[in-house]
């Protein structure tokens, strides 16, 4: 006999405080009347405290009902899962009996916390691995992977579509052995194994299929590869994956330039307020130009918007993000104009600053420079800009050196250059640099259809700026649509204004329009009260409105488009006035 099986008894209890699950006795009210060290700890108890003689019900009162039921019904409970605090254990609960009476209830449990936990994450993995699984299968692209031997580990369903091959013939087999028996004429994986780094070629597989085929290295935490993935591609479709791919690139620039245009197009329309479509080609050629960054020359009456079409071409080009200066050549005296455009050196003239200081051209370098009626620059001023726009360099007054300077030129006039050309007024070399893209913008008077949404839109900055609610009746709008005005949008926002400010009732009338819009000849007809009411006034304008049109242009379609009416609706107008095509 040992000396285990000697002290049984007395050592019986250190036994079961070695065991991992706690043991728990109770009579049969209740009372704790044995427990070992795992008991105590399970149920977050201190080690010093005794539970002898402790009642369960005020320990553990959620346990109670379930003890208290074996001890009425003498039923045990098993694989019971009961959660005590943040722990969660599985116990076994046994009535014990003495002389067929129930006489307490014995309960053995084990904390499964960590299997809980263990658990959990292994059911993450196996979804992790489910999910990936489907997005391997689910992938357009063929998907071969080997490990860093260039065993074959595994390939998708895509890849035996493309390839023709199975997985039974390729799973378990060497890159090498597949090369030699020419199943494949070519493997990425060797390459990626050999050069360690991403590898595509283009491959045959069987005869003319042609792909497209990448292969990835995978390196593991001692920087040795350990998998290679390879992305697989049929591109026998094709006629040439080179032409494919330009020819996308092309589509793809076409498709942004297009975008660009639209987008230019539609923040012009809203800027300049253009709905006739001299104009909207106008703008559409400015945006084009623009992208060129090369010079434009702008030409046009004056007040036609060139100042406004030059600040369009800017915020579309590449330089949008840099200054644009405009310069008004007619207003800057001659005797400045040198040191305003190039800028001078300290001390270069009586009453210069002593810092010097910087011209116009050289503060808008990476940008824009609008010339404004370049006709009135002098002929020495014409040979200096000739050399920033040749050389990229100018000379600031009292200076020895030239400084680089890099800067896009817009220009424009309301002049005829070419005479002023052949008069020896302006340099013919200039003017090639300037007209390489020559844009002409119309008068107001070439594109009346203009005139309505321009009068209603500075109408409505006007309200705005003077907040007033000033509105113009229907014959006023009539009055100014037949004026010719010869000031063009300048002269049509200084009527505006005038009337805004003039106007004694918020809406204008034709009694507020100026003198000269109601007695110009060659517009509208003046008529007197003694010629009838006002519908027969208006007939009466409308009339001569449309005959002047359809003479001017050359063709139905064209004076429909610039009355902005439908070509039925124009000709039902002109037999109703008797008017003849």
């Amino acid at each position: 006999m040992n000396i285990i099986e000697k002290n049984l008894p007395e050592i019986w209890p250190t036994i079961l405080d070695n065991s991992n699950n706690g043991i728990l006795l109770i009579n049969d009210q209740g009372t704790i009347l044995f427990y070992n060290v795992a008991a105590k700890l399970i149920f977050g108890r201190p080690v010093d405290v005794d539970l002898i003689g402790k009642n369960i019900a005020k320990i553990r009162p959620e346990a109670w009902p379930d003890l208290k039921n074996i001890i009425e019904t003498g039923i045990p409970q098993f694989k019971k899962k009961i959660t005590v605090s943040d722990v969660t254990i599985i116990a076994n609960r046994c009535p014990v009996e003495k002389d067929g009476k129930i006489i307490g209830v014995l309960s053995v449990f084990q904390d499964i916390s960590e299997y809980e936990t263990m658990i959990s994450e292994l059911q993450g993995y196996q979804r992790l691995h489910r999910e990936l699984e489907v997005i391997f299968e689910s992938s357009y692209d063929g998907l071969y992977i080997t490990d860093g031997n260039a065993n074959t580990i595994r390939l998708n369903r895509a890849y035996e579509k493309i390839t023709g091959l199975s997985k039974k013939d390729l799973i378990g087999r060497n890159m090498h052995t597949l090369v030699e028996e020419k199943v494949i004429d070519h493997s990425v994986t060797l390459e990626v194994l050999e050069k360690k780094k991403p590898i595509t070629i283009l491959q045959q597989i069987k005869g003319d299929k042609q792909l497209i085929v990448t292969g990835t290295p995978v390196f593991d935490e001692n920087n040795e590869i350990f998998l290679v993935v390879t992305n697989v591609r049929d591109i026998t479709k094709l006629n040439t994956l080179r032409g494919q791919l330009e020819d996308t690139k092309r589509i793809n620039s076409r498709f942004y330039q297009t975008l660009q245009e639209y987008d230019g197009i539609e923040h012009a329309l809203k800027e300049m307020v253009i709905k006739s479509q001299a104009m909207i080609q106008v703008v559409k050629k400015a945006i084009k130009v623009a992208r060129a960054e090369t010079s434009v020359l702008l030409l046009g009456e004056s007040g036609v918007g060139k100042s406004m079409l030059a600040g369009i071409i800017h915020k579309m080009s590449p330089r949008k993000d840099d200054p644009f200066i405009k310069i008004n050549c007619g207003v800057i005296p001659d005797s400045l104009m040198e040191s305003e455009l190039f800028g001078y050196e300290k001390g270069a003239f009586t009453g210069a600053l002593q810092s010097g200081k910087a011209g116009l051209i050289e503060i808008a370098h990476g940008g824009t420079v609008f010339l404004d009626e370049i006709g009135e620059l002098k002929l020495d001023m014409q040979v200096k800009l000739l050399e920033v726009i040749e050389e990229k360099t100018f000379t600031k007054v009292g200076s020895q050196h030239s400084t680089k300077v890099n800067v896009n030129i817009i220009a424009a006039t309301s002049r005829n250059l070419k005479k002023m050309i052949s008069e020896g007024s302006f340099r013919e070399d200039l003017y090639y640099r300037l007209n390489v893209v020559p844009i002409s913008i119309p008068s107001l008077r070439q594109r009346k259809e203009d005139i309505l949404p321009l009068t209603l839109n500075i109408l409505k900055k006007f309200n705005k700026q003077k907040k007033l609610k000033r509105r113009l009746a229907p014959e006023t709008l009539d009055m100014l649509a037949g004026y010719d005005f010869p000031g063009n949008v300048r002269e049509l926002v200084n009527i505006v204004e005038r009337m805004v400010i003039m106007c004694e009732e918020n809406q204008i009338g034709l009694a507020d329009l100026p003198s000269e819009i109601m007695k110009k000849d060659g517009s509208i007809p003046k008529f007197t009260s003694h010629q009838g009411s006002l519908k027969k006034i208006l007939a009466g304008i409308e009339s001569q409105v449309i005959k002047e049109t359809v003479s001017r242009c050359d063709s139905i379609a064209e004076a429909s488009r610039e009355l902005d009416l439908h070509p039925t609706t124009l000709w039902r107008k002109m037999t109703k006035h008797r008017i003849k095509n």
